[in-house]
């Protein structure tokens, strides 16, 4: 069925799996939060626990799973690492998940009113 459409395509495994593998380490709030202040500007690891309202331990473990993913990039200085969202992409994936979040909470919103 599908396959007679002429623009159809399906994702190869490798994309399916580094989607998904993406889409896993976003599942988690402080992440989001820390992805999020980074889409702001660079930033060190005892800041971003304070905006994420998280320990400096823990910020730090996330950003190193978020590192491996290619969500994040760090930049030595010294001996301070100062991190950024990896690229445009991150970006856009995470403003459409709170995009899409946040029509989710207005509509429920509706509903519960209605």
């Amino acid at each position: 069925m599908h396959t007679s459409l002429p623009e159809f395509d399906m994702p190869n495994e490798e994309q399916v799996h580094l989607a998904a593998e993406s889409f896993r380490l976003l599942s988690d709030p402080t992440r989001i939060k820390i992805l999020w202040a980074l889409l702001q500007g660079e930033s060190s690891v005892a800041c971003l626990a304070e905006l994420a309202d998280a320990a400096p331990a823990a910020v730090s473990q996330h950003l190193a799973k978020l590192r491996l993913a290619g969500l994040v990039k760090g930049r030595r200085e010294g001996t301070f690492v100062y991190y950024s969202a990896a690229d445009e992409h991150v970006r856009r994936l995470l403003t459409e998940g709170l995009y899409h979040a946040d029509h989710l909470d207005r509509d429920e919103s509706g509903r519960a009113s209605a």
